[in-house]
């Protein structure tokens, strides 16, 4: 039996098991025709979808690329990693942060002789530029866009590390909590979420060095997507909660403790705790009762606003329909959602209201909302919307007799395996 025989005797479509993975439908025909192999990361959580063990599955799908003989006069491998920008990324980090610890441990002395004529940019040159991304990359269409930017940045501030006294080590951790972050967010866009979560790891442990909880503790939110995104509440929860605890010893000023609160909704909402998603939701609102700037715009931009379409996709997970769509349709009417300045917020809306027609089996609402949050799809390359639609898709089918919704459902098959 081959991997295709596999996963269809269990009753799972390729979009299904790409999802239940975090990966994209083309990666799962890649491996069923055994043009790749899936990666060693990936195994332990296919094996388990498929009943299988680990030697069961090699056998299924082949041995890992590492683990492949090399053939003669082939040239060596890069046995570290795959050579993909991302995994060049994190092998360069891991070393930036091995030099930190090193750094830390020297003596005053010894740092600021290592430090001198060794110095090519400060903690605060890193900082500014890092704000300046966050900021072209909200406004970025096409968010793979800012990536190349990103990975330079990361490889400087590598190089950065070296020679720098304890105190501006830690403060460049600081920097790469926040680049990190962005950088995640990037692969998350992408449908990568095995390189976004190593991504939101290393933002976590560059944080937890710097001892900058607040940093750290968005970090871990956005770690926690990576759960949502793929079902899985309980796992969601438990990071938050500790999200949660590291908010409490961050800054009171700052809206991270009610942007804990918010996702923590999402997860009870997950599970089904309609009381627990709407006291989260509450405690979430309470960001306006702060005075001042809670929020950065950069790795930490929760200030309120988009709290109405917060509720109404809870509510909708929760099937409280009328709820919902009241919320939601607040969401869209905002500056905003309505002038088109985020598209990624207003295709995820319009997505949310599709799926509540799709549940009241109205065609019309499903095609008014579902084609503009296509077209926003197609326009931006936007992964985030991909995975709303998707979602969409799977509650096409009570309006399968509807020619238009058909042609919906296979325009939305198709943005997803291309």
């Amino acid at each position: 039996m081959g991997l295709a025989e596999r996963r269809r005797a269990l009753g799972y479509s390729q979009e299904e098991l790409a999802h239940a993975l975090g990966v994209d439908r083309r990666t799962i025909g890649r491996w069923e025709t055994r043009t790749t192999t899936p990666q060693p990361p990936l195994r332990p959580r296919l094996a388990e979808l498929l009943h299988l063990d680990l030697d069961e599955l090699d056998a299924l799908v082949g041995q890992p690329q590492a683990a492949r003989p090399e053939s003669a006069g082939s040239p060596p491998r890069d046995h570290h990693g795959s050579g993909d920008l991302d995994d060049m990324i994190r092998r360069q980090f891991l070393r930036a942060i091995a030099v930190t610890s090193a750094l830390v441990a020297l003596t005053a002395d010894e740092s600021a002789a290592l430090a001198d004529g060794a110095r090519r940019g400060t903690s605060e040159d890193f900082l500014r530029m890092n704000g300046h991304l966050w900021q072209v990359y909200q406004l970025a269409r096409a968010k793979g866009s800012v990536y190349p930017i990103v990975r330079d940045q990361l490889t400087t501030l590598n190089d950065t590390f070296d020679g720098q006294p304890a105190a501006e080590s830690q403060a460049l951790c600081s920097a790469a909590g926040d680049l990190f972050q962005l950088a995640g967010e990037l692969s998350f866009d992408g449908n990568r979420y095995t390189d976004a979560a190593a991504s939101y790891t290393l933002a976590a442990s560059a944080s937890k060095e710097a001892q900058s909880y607040d940093l750290w503790a968005c970090a871990l939110v956005r770690h926690a997507y990576v759960d949502l995104y793929e079902r899985r509440y309980a796992e969601a929860a438990g990071t938050l909660s500790a999200a949660e605890r590291v908010a409490r010893r961050g800054d009171s000023s700052l809206s991270t403790r009610h942007w804990v609160a918010s996702v923590q909704a999402e997860a009870y909402a997950g599970l089904g705790n309609l009381s627990a998603c709407e006291r989260a939701l509450d405690e979430a609102e309470k960001v306006t009762d702060l005075s001042g700037q809670a929020h950065n715009g950069g790795w930490l931009r929760f200030d309120g606003s988009r709290l109405a379409e917060e509720r109404g996709a809870r509510y909708l997970q929760l099937g409280r329909l009328d709820l919902a769509e009241k919320a939601l349709s607040t969401a869209l009417s905002q500056d905003l959602l309505a002038s088109g300045q985020s598209f990624r917020r207003r295709g995820a809306v319009l997505t949310d209201l599709a799926s509540i027609g799709a549940k009241r089996r109205d065609p019309d609402q499903v095609l008014t909302y579902g084609r503009e949050a296509l077209q926003l799809a197609r326009t931006t390359s936007s992964g985030y919307i991909a995975r709303k639609l998707q979602g969409l898709r799977t509650d096409l089918g009570p309006l399968a007799r509807d020619a238009r919704v058909v042609e919906l459902g296979a325009e939305i098959d198709a943005l997803c395996t291309t």
